[in-house]
């Protein structure tokens, strides 16, 4: 269909306060525009919000952010969640409200992630920082109210990268066991041949996320001597997926990033994974985070939300 126009209408607004980041040669001036225009929005009422750290890699804490749909002592289901921002910018204040909606949506415990970013720390650090996060979520399940044989992970963009990453970091170390992974328009090929997707021509400028943008956030993911073909970074070499949680893929109709996510639920469910591929009508990268101004962001995370909702309940 075409492109939903209160979503152009978004975009043509996105276009004016949000960085142009391949045009930035040092990360931190893209986070201080992005800063600089982020504004506050209403955000629904949880429980409880708590900070911890979790042990991390190579020594380094990984901060959380714990929500609680309530305070009844209930053990719920948790889900980790990874922010997107192509691993360089976004952070746990960006998608708080985000994290809210999952919380309340899916009546689960939701544990945020503020995993270490690019280009300060490239690849691995992120992936590994969001594995140890899910393995102190479950070490730490009862303290938290967390059901340990009821955890997904999620997340978007490059927090979709993350939690497919998490999925079989997970299942290649012995666990923590999950139970699903919804994977939010994620990148899913950083590889040679990962401008070869249709939608990275189709989709590559115009429409938010442009595809020289991708290549700006790879560039700071990976370094200078990476090609991107480590599972972990690339979910899509993964020698085999068999094995990994049932999965929920959504995309966006007009996002670059399309068919690589649409590839991977396909190979997810060559690999014989139980896997729901969703692709959002008139929609683009980003979308998600916007149910208060678009109705499509709404109808797709209702869609995210339910099938957490029957896979974890």
């Amino acid at each position: 269909m075409p492109l939903d126009p209160a979503a152009a209408a978004i975009i043509e607004m996105l276009e004016q306060v949000f960085p142009k980041v391949e045009e930035y040669a040092v990360a931190d001036d893209a986070r201080a525009v992005l800063a600089a225009n982020r504004t506050t929005l209403t955000v629904e009422d949880v429980a409880r919000v708590e900070h911890h750290v979790a042990p991390g890699a190579d020594g380094a804490g990984v901060v959380v952010r714990v929500y609680w749909p309530a305070d009844d002592g209930a053990h719920r289901p948790g889900i980790v969640f990874f922010h997107g921002g192509g691993w360089v910018i976004g952070d746990l204040d960006s998608h708080d409200g985000l994290c809210r909606r999952y919380c309340n949506g899916v009546d689960a415990v939701v544990v945020a992630v503020e995993y270490r970013r690019a280009p300060e720390h490239p690849f691995p650090a992120a992936a590994e920082d969001a594995y140890a996060a899910l393995v102190w979520a479950a070490a730490n399940a009862s303290d938290l109210g967390i059901d340990e044989t009821r955890i997904a992970v999620t997340g978007d963009s490059a927090g979709g990268n993350l939690a497919a990453a998490t999925a079989l970091i997970a299942r290649d170390r012995g666990g923590p066991a999950l139970r699903y992974q919804a994977l939010v328009y994620p990148v899913t090929d950083a590889t040679a041949g990962r401008n070869d997707y249709p939608s990275k021509a189709e989709n590559g400028t115009g429409y938010f996320l442009t595809t020289a943008a991708m290549e700006w956030y790879r560039d700071q993911y990976l370094t200078e001597d990476a090609d991107g073909d480590d599972p972990y970074c690339s979910p899509v070499m993964a020698a085999s997926l068999a094995g990994l949680p049932p999965a929920y893929v959504l995309t966006a109709e007009y996002d670059p990033l399309r068919d690589e996510g649409e590839h991977y639920g396909e190979l997810l469910r060559a690999a014989g994974v139980p896997v729901t591929i969703q692709r959002a009508p008139g929609m683009f990268h980003g979308f998600f985070n916007m149910d208060a101004v678009l109705d499509g962001a709404r109808e797709a995370q209702a869609g995210v939300f339910d099938a957490l909702r029957s896979a974890l309940h």
